[in-house]
């Protein structure tokens, strides 16, 4: 669904500009997984809970799991719901709830999906987070007029096989800017 104000970046990343010193987004990348004229939904793809694994959680939750399930890393999706589990995930598609984001991205976040994980049986390729990034109307809008983020379309690889220490300035790199050399000015004619 389109926003009342243009496009909607669902399907998108957005890059945070080095301007933007909030210290939930410096240096992030965010995946945003519905845009619409009620805000938009993302998960930061780039940023750990230190100390936090996933066996964590599946104890936490009473799920038994295999030993690298359990060795899994946990990211921080964002600063919203932070008492809520994302997964950020390639096919299949058929967890209850699945929210598709592109024909080879989706966002779950439903018990079968985590049980799935648990047992070394979930899809090829996922990032487990807690929390997501929220805006409500017109928020996210506003943001990149005031020059706060870049966008991209998604690129799976940046999420699921680039190190996520190099996954901002990888995605920078692939819209042809180095990150060496980007200003938080905004320019006008």
């Amino acid at each position: 669904m389109e926003n009342e104000k243009g496009a909607s970046l669902k399907g998108h990343f957005l890059l945070a500009m080095p301007g933007l010193l909030d210290p939930n987004f410096s240096q992030t990348v965010t995946c945003i997984c519905e845009h619409t004229d009620q805000g938009a939904v993302g998960i930061v793809v780039n940023r750990l809970h230190e100390g936090i694994v996933a066996g964590d959680i599946f104890e936490e939750l009473g799920i038994e799991c295999t030993e690298g399930a359990a060795a899994l890393p946990i990211h921080y999706g964002g600063p919203v719901r932070m008492d809520e589990i994302f997964v950020l995930h390639g096919p299949p598609f058929d967890w209850t709830g699945c929210l598709v984001i592109s024909p080879r991205l989706a966002l779950s976040n439903t018990i079968d999906i985590i049980h799935a994980i648990a047992a070394g049986s979930g899809p090829a390729a996922f990032l487990i987070s807690i929390g997501c990034a929220g805006w409500g109307p017109g928020q996210l809008e506003s943001e990149l007029a005031a020059n706060a983020w870049l966008t991209s379309p998604i690129s799976e690889d940046v999420v699921f096989e680039m190190p996520i220490e190099e996954r901002w300035g990888g995605a920078l790199k692939k819209m042809g800017i180095d990150p060496a050399l980007l200003s938080d000015a905004a320019g006008h004619a």
